[in-house]
């Protein structure tokens, strides 16, 4: 197979640029095999402090390979399935990493490149960059927690509207509806997203850590156990070396330094 998942570090960022230009950076399980494996490695390694996902070229991503996809239908339903599950624990291991992860995109987002991207904590795109879930087009539905994704960042009509139809939105637009964090000139989504790696790279790692898991049980969870969870980590966070760093060089107004 051709696909791969290259992996680079800039700083404190480790950069995973999805490689499989012939297919316009089409997905396949060796890439969601080492997406997790290159996260599961990140994790534990305290010069990390942020993720990229970017595209090799000039899209970022064309989603699932049609030619695999048609080779599937002649193998038993659990080819496909097991399949399915490999990116899943991809889009899982992204949800639940501690450390925020950035896509950069480029071109074309479609499909599960879609899904990608949305799973990110945020998302810098060039502006001739043009995202679609392109399922319906070819009688297929979501996979990757793309209606996961889309069902909760915007209301139901649109999002029914995008799934649906397999319509393109472009960059501004997705912005305007606050799913894209930049929209920047072509060419330059990595060279912004580092730029915003390096301002979360400044801040406290136990702090980002508890905003991505709040911001991410929000959307399952009823306010009472939130404000107990909301509770427990401030209360975690206050305790944390980092704090003290943090408050001491706000009331010296000196620029902290965090572990």
């Amino acid at each position: 197979m051709s696909e791969q998942l290259k992996s680079t570090s800039q700083g404190q960022t480790l950069i995973l640029t999805l490689s499989n230009p012939t297919l316009r950076n089409a997905l396949g399980p060796q890439i969601y095999a080492a997406g997790v494996e290159a996260l599961s490695v990140a994790e534990s390694n305290p010069e990390i402090r942020s993720v990229i996902i970017t595209g090799e070229g000039a899209n970022f991503c064309a989603g699932g390979n049609l030619q695999r996809l048609l080779g599937n239908r002649e193998l038993p339903r659990e080819v496909q399935a097991q399949s399915i599950e490999g990116l899943h624990n991809w889009m899982e291991a992204i949800r639940t990493y501690p450390k925020p992860i950035i896509a950069a995109v480029e071109g074309a987002a479609a499909g599960a490149g879609f899904s990608l991207a949305l799973m990110c904590d945020m998302v810098v795109a060039a502006r001739d960059s043009v995202f679609v879930m392109a399922y319906s087009n070819i009688a297929l539905s979501p996979d990757g927690a793309g209606s996961w994704s889309l069902g909760n960042a915007l209301p139901k009509q649109l999002a029914s509207e995008l799934l649906m139809l397999g319509e393109r939105i472009g960059a501004q637009r997705l912005h305007e509806l606050g799913v894209v964090n930049r929209v920047v000139d072509s060419g330059s989504a990595l060279q912004e997203a580092l730029a915003l790696a390096e301002r979360l790279n400044a801040r406290a790692p136990n702090s980002i850590a508890s905003i991505k898991e709040l911001i991410n049980d929000a959307r399952t969870q009823n306010i009472t156990p939130h404000l107990a969870q909301e509770r427990d980590h401030f209360v975690n966070n206050l305790h944390h070396a980092n704090a003290g760093i943090g408050i001491a060089a706000f009331l010296n107004k000196e620029k902290p330094i965090y572990k």
